[in-house]
């Protein structure tokens, strides 16, 4: 697959570099991917299921961060952003604020949405459409706020 030889490659790089934040970071993406290979789907990986492992990545880093923020621990928090930074190039172009408000939007008024007891249905098509682009807390808060009319 293109990402793991991607990411193999990077892992080289970092190695002769010397970027251990770089190197630790990867690692861990080859791991989720060698977890995935081993796991006995009896399938190949497909860019759904490695993007599913990178965002899964990503989403432990930003509880981490939160975390140590929390606790005051404030190099523990940078080291984690280093480490999303790193993991973000592997997924496409988050969308930005704005932009998911107005897709959430447009699909609240195609299904013809208009109470906040709509959610689970707003919900669905939001994640399903924005998958890998936007975090899913943002689609939640953003539903929320447009289904109740904030």
């Amino acid at each position: 697959m293109a990402l793991t030889d991607e990411i193999n490659e990077q892992i080289k790089t970092a190695m002769k570099s010397g970027d251990k934040v770089r190197l630790e970071t990867l690692r861990s993406i080859r791991a989720g991917i060698l977890e995935f290979e081993k796991s006995g789907t009896g399938r190949e990986m497909t860019d759904d299921d490695a993007f599913k492992i990178i965002n899964s990545g990503a989403k432990k880093r930003k509880d981490a961060i939160e975390q140590f923020e929390a606790a005051g621990r404030t190099e523990a928090a940078e080291k984690e952003r280093l480490e999303l930074g790193i993991i973000m190039e592997f997924l496409p172009t988050q969308m930005t604020e704005d932009e998911v408000r107005l897709a959430v939007s447009d699909i609240i008024a195609q299904l013809g949405a208009s109470q906040p007891s709509d959610f689970g249905k707003v919900m669905g098509v939001a994640v399903k459409q924005m998958k890998g682009k936007a975090d899913g807390g943002l689609i939640q808060t953003l539903v929320k706020q447009l289904l109740s009319g904030s």
